[in-house]
């Protein structure tokens, strides 16, 4: 295990070198819908050799990395009703989503719109340039595997904005689109599903770079994903639960040929130790050293009284409801301490620094926060012994999808595929609550073990809790149309927490805490589900007005 670790590391950590010496070229491209058909011209060119492709290529991983390393790129997830922000500062476009308020004029919706089709942009370029190449028959291999992490990239990032808008545009050519139009929900799945199923006939079973690159079997997780969102709102072809189980399993039965696993340990998952894997089906990397830094993380998840940015803290009411339920022997421990801070320990400065962790000087609760009383997303955060607390670039990765989601689809998919749901489903769902009470994954554990119920609706609700503060939360409420559900009327009202008053003179009062710190303002109805396309694109090109 340990020489397989250093050989990933050793490949990963060329990987992130060539990332970081096109990153200036990276960050000069602009390809969106509104592009110059000189320089589109400029561009696209057959390529004399192999390398010419392996650099382009590479240099789309380097504007997914741009993208995804802010908040921005997940904007949407505020939505859920496991994430918040903070009620004042800057923060107006993530309250938009927080507060189901949507405008046209979101700057955090226009930077996705336009990052997304950069990278589509990028990914057409490339197999324009490569359809126009001769490269030699000794390069076909290579060739391959680029073009299908060509299309998985296209398909992703077709599936990251559709989730957001509901409509996009379908743009398969780097010609100038002149009256773009928007394409309906269910054309965007069948154009994402062609660009996996080709992926995945062109990608080997296992890379030497972990999920730094997709494999087959991050090509059928991601299917498995797609084929749920596909049998949900706002589509509803139920027949696609089939495939999703269909296509979840396929990765669990073959999840040691892929070099997938579960981790044992939750907490390594949000630290920048564990950042490379098993868990991870695909992962955008990062590496602070080497200038590609994940920016979204530690400080943005600490509030402004103790030095934090305030940006991304977790519902009240959602931490109050963690992990309860029947078959829960250890709800209030191990995933929920996996997944919040309760306090943090800080220096004589008082900040939550590495150095406070072992010899704290005061400690924090957020229950008295002068800021925002709110709980701490140690998801968010990371591990207070990394120095996360007090920074705000990390080399933490991002899990674009975990083996527990498969899991849990394969658990999901199969109870609403219809029929009797074959015992393995059963197993699947388990795997994951055995590790959310912190015991041995593969042994059965009849005080947390469930057999028998409405495995539809039991694995909806395990998704709630395993997934807390990832941006997931969101879009499952979309395709169950949970939303009023979760969100209206007192659905998000704290129940039970104590919080603190401060008085004019500095002393402090308890105070029961019965609102969420952002009050609903918009519908919560599905019409509202989906973000309006940004206003300065359909200025640019009226086709695209709703």
């Amino acid at each position: 295990m340990k020489s397989r670790y250093k050989k990933i590391k050793r490949y990963t950590g060329a990987f992130l070198v060539a990332l970081s010496v096109i990153g200036a070229f990276n960050s000069c491209e602009q390809f969106d819908l509104n592009e110059n058909p000189g320089e589109s011209q400029f561009i696209v060119a057959p390529y004399s050799t192999i390398n010419e492709m392996e650099l382009a290529v590479t240099g789309m991983y380097g504007k997914f990395r741009d993208a995804a390393q802010m908040s921005t790129f997940y904007v949407s997830g505020w939505g859920g009703d496991d994430i918040t922000t903070h009620p004042l500062s800057n923060k107006a476009d993530f309250r938009e989503f927080d507060q189901r308020s949507l405008t046209p004029y979101n700057t955090r919706t226009l930077d996705t719109w336009r990052n997304v089709y950069g990278l589509i942009r990028s990914a057409n370029t490339v197999l324009e340039n490569t359809a126009a190449s001769t490269l030699p028959t000794t390069s076909q291999a290579r060739k391959d595997v680029l073009l299908g992490e060509t299309y998985f990239l296209r398909a992703i990032m077709f599936h990251h904005l559709v989730r957001i808008h509901g409509k996009i545009v379908i743009k398969l050519d780097t010609k100038l689109s002149e009256n773009p139009v928007l394409s309906p929900t269910v054309d965007v799945y069948k154009q994402i599903e062609k660009d996996l199923l080709l992926a995945e006939s062109l990608l080997p079973t296992k890379t030497t770079v972990g999920s730094a690159r997709p494999n087959k079997g991050s090509v059928r997780a991601i299917l498995a994903r797609l084929y749920l969102d596909w049998a949900g709102f706002p589509v509803k072809d139920a027949t696609k639960n089939t495939n999703a189980a269909s296509s979840a399993k396929a990765v669990i039965d073959n999840q040691a040929s892929f070099g997938f696993g579960m981790v044992t340990d939750l907490n390594s998952l949000w630290s920048e130790a564990g950042r490379n894997n098993t868990e991870s089906v695909f992962t955008v990397e990062f590496c602070q050293p080497c200038g590609l830094q994940n920016a979204k993380y530690g400080m943005l998840g600490i509030p402004g009284d103790i030095f934090g940015w305030g940006e991304t803290f977790a519902e009240v009411r959602f931490y109050e409801d963690f992990d309860k339920g029947a078959n829960y022997t250890n709800f209030n421990s191990y995933r929920k301490n996996a997944t919040y801070y309760e306090t943090l320990p800080l220096d004589a400065n008082g900040k939550p620094t590495a150095a406070a962790v072992g010899a704290p000087v005061k400690t924090w609760s957020w229950r008295e926060s002068k800021d925002v009383q709110t709980p701490v997303f140690k998801k968010v955060v990371g591990l207070l012994a990394e120095n996360a607390g007090v920074n705000f670039y990390t080399s933490r990765n991002d899990y674009w999808m975990r083996m527990s989601e498969v899991y849990l689809i394969y658990a999901e998919a199969s109870g609403a595929a219809g029929g009797v749901v074959p015992p393995d489903a059963w197993e699947a769902l388990n795997k994951v609550r055995r590790r959310a009470n912190n015991l041995p994954i593969n042994t059965a554990a009849p005080l947390i073990d469930v057999v028998s119920g409405n495995l539809v609706d039991i694995a909806f609700i395990e998704r709630k809790w395993e997934f807390a503060g990832e941006y997931v939360r969101w879009n499952d409420l979309v395709r169950r149309e949970k939303v009023a559900e979760a969100l209206g009327g007192t659905a998000r009202d704290p129940q039970v927490t104590i919080g603190t008053k401060y008085n004019a003179d500095g002393s402090k009062t308890p105070q029961a805490l019965t609102k969420p710190v952002n009050a609903i303002l918009g519908s919560l109805t599905n019409t509202n589900y989906f973000a309006p396309i940004p206003q300065s694109e359909v200025d640019l090109y009226p086709s695209l007005k709703q």
